[in-house]
């Protein structure tokens, strides 16, 4: 299933598309509704954040439905899972609790991965069970899940032979058959499983095969067990990667943001692009980058024209420093100064990959591409490193530490930079620095410590991080030797909630303050919101942020009473944030702001 739109024929996807635009509204030709699709897949789909097919997916479902036998050439990552998914879910008569629908697997992974992309589509459809079975887990569980009675079974063919002869699966209510990657079951030595499972199934079935490519023995099996196969061929381009370094940060699911934020802090891009798979986590992910301080807008093809060009306008002239998209903006994405791309979802099709981080790098410049990690995406990237041919490198989640030390070095790198142009910059500031001396009675010594302190900040100085101790991620290269010897394990464990991020509350309604602010550059600020209303520190961040144009930087400490609030802000920038917050609402509730009476003047709960 696509994301926005799909991958239409490669003719329609040659139109170049200038440097002061992007795209205009796609036309609807491949539009899920076209299909015939049940409504409440459609749904299920539809709450994934998905719109429209894939070009396997439009070709294959309508002949599928119609009962036909289907062969579909096509290679992982086009959208196939869904592509025979969906007409076998709709085949289904959930008040039998007999196996209606088989699928064969090559791999145990791939098995679990088909049957949980059904078990999403199905979501709506109350009654159809579906169930994995593979090697490597203990097969009295299996035995007691289909003894309980499932529609579909998911399988690998040494594990479906063996349930066959032991009668605890039984064919003869079998519907649909699909065989998924049939070359790669060749490969693996499963050609006589296969010919064994189809020989046991009944006559009157509708079979359906997915191959990357036709080898003989393949097309042997299609003479001999399909009848009048209908053919969909998509091909896809070879494709060259840019030379660009690409890393992967495997992960856990919750930390995910957090480890986004901590690779923009690490890196310091000036231009970067976040691609998501979905119109809905680009709003999701824009609103919290907002809260946490960042300069973030999000692009995809539910804004108008306008709001395109507006946000396109803002990155270019690097007023929005980070461009969250979905891969229906790729294209229209074409500035040069863009120093890191991010995805921050793994894309389902290979091609995109490339389309992604094709933007940065461009006119010689160096770029780097990061793509965040979590549970079985691992595979995908696999996929992808092996079609793209290229090198994408394990890295382990930066720590607090290694961030601070970046910046002692390229704050001392530029010193030295300074000093090297500038020869004659003892004798121009001599008079200042003994003035100082002569005035604070100090060392020149404690001046530089005193100045480099102040450019560095220290929000970092004993602060405990909740992800130092992260294992190294799990390596491309050997999930060849461990696939079908049983799973690696799912990365490691989660020591729970984020690390100490800008925008964050670190206690119940509390945003520490930030040490790079003494209380004196600080101005305390009443607001007549708090914890009934549910305001957390990142809403009130992100509205002072988005109203005054300050960086979420210069707030400072948070409090959050049950009726109102506390927030510290940069003393230059004070009344700016007073006037900007003027008329503004929060979570729908007006607000009201104004200069607290005294800093610690707090009334108790």
């Amino acid at each position: 299933m696509r994301k926005d739109k799909t991958i239409a024929e490669e003719t329609k996807e040659s139109a170049v598309i200038t440097d002061n635009a992007v795209p205009e509204a796609e036309e609807d030709e491949n539009s899920l509704d076209r299909l015939g699709i049940d409504s409440r897949i459609l749904k299920a789909i539809r709450d994934m954040g998905f719109d429209s097919a894939s070009p396997i997916q439009a070709k294959a479902i309508p002949v599928e439905l119609e009962g036909r036998d289907v062969i579909g050439q096509a290679q992982t990552g086009t959208g196939k899972t869904a592509a025979f998914g969906i007409p076998m879910l709709m085949s289904i008569d959930p008040k039998v609790k007999k196996i209606q629908g088989v699928i064969l697997c090559p791999t145990r992974e791939l098995a679990i991965q088909v049957s949980e992309e059904l078990l999403r589509y199905s979501r709506y459809m109350h009654g159809i069970r579906i169930l994995p079975v593979y090697g490597g887990q203990d097969i009295m569980k299996q035995f007691k899940g289909l003894k309980d009675g499932v529609q579909i079974v998911v399988g690998t063919p040494g594990r479906v032979m063996d349930h066959m002869r032991r009668g605890t699966i039984k064919c003869d209510h079998v519907k649909m058959i699909v065989l998924d990657e049939a070359d790669e079951m060749l490969d693996m030595g499963f050609i006589d499983d296969m010919k064994t499972i189809l020989s046991e199934m009944p006559e009157e079935r509708q079979t359906v095969m997915f191959s990357a490519t036709m080898p003989k023995e393949i097309q042997a099996i299609a003479s001999e067990q399909m009848t009048d196969p209908y053919t969909v061929r998509i091909a896809k381009k070879e494709l060259t990667v840019p030379k660009i370094t690409q890393y992967y940060y495997d992960i856990k699911p919750s930390i995910k943001t957090e480890v986004l934020c901590r690779l923009i802090d690490l890196y310091e891009p000036k231009l970067s692009v976040v691609f998501c798979n979905t119109k809905k986590k680009v709003d999701e992910l824009t609103d919290e980058m907002k809260s946490r301080g960042y300069y973030a807008e999000g692009l995809h093809g539910d804004l108008t024209q306008a709001q395109r060009d507006r946000v396109m306008k803002n990155f270019r002239m690097a007023h929005t420093e980070i461009l969250i998209a979905t891969d229906v903006m790729a294209r229209g994405i074409d500035v040069e100064d863009i120093e890191a791309v991010f995805n921050y979802d793994i894309p389902q099709d290979d091609e995109y990959y490339v389309h992604r981080i094709g933007r940065t790098g461009r006119a010689g410049r160096e770029g780097r591409a990061f793509s965040l990690v979590v549970g079985r995406d691992i595979y995908k990237l696999r996929e992808i490193q092996k079609y793209c041919r290229t090198t994408i490198l394990p890295q382990p989640v930066p720590t607090l530490d290694d961030i601070s030390q970046i910046r002692v070095d390229r704050v001392l790198e530029e010193a030295a930079r300074v000093i090297e142009e500038n020869p004659d910059i003892q004798k121009e500031t001599e008079e200042l620095i003994n003035r100082f001396i002569f005035d604070h009675d100090s060392s020149s010594m404690e001046l530089a410590a005193a100045l480099l302190k102040m450019r560095l900040g220290s929000e970092a100085d004993e602060t405990e991080d909740e992800f130092a101790d992260f294992a190294t991620p799990r390596l491309l290269s050997e999930l060849d030797k461990k696939e079908g010897r049983g799973r690696r394990g799912e990365g490691r464990a989660d020591r729970g909630g984020r690390g100490g991020r800008r925008g964050e509350s670190r206690g119940e309604g509390r945003r520490e303050r930030d040490h790079r602010h003494d209380d004196d550059d600080m101005v305390r600020l009443f607001i007549n919101v708090g914890r009934k209303a549910r305001i957390t520190p990142g809403d009130l961040v992100g509205a002072i942020a988005g109203e005054s144009g300050i960086s979420g930087r210069m707030v400072g400490a948070i409090d959050i009473y049950d009726s109102y609030s506390f927030v510290d802000v940069d003393r230059r920038n004070a009344e700016k944030v007073l006037k900007a917050m003027k008329n503004v609402h929060i979570k729908g509730l007006s607000v009201h702001m104004e200069k607290a009476l005294g800093r610690n003047e707090r009334e108790s709960d």
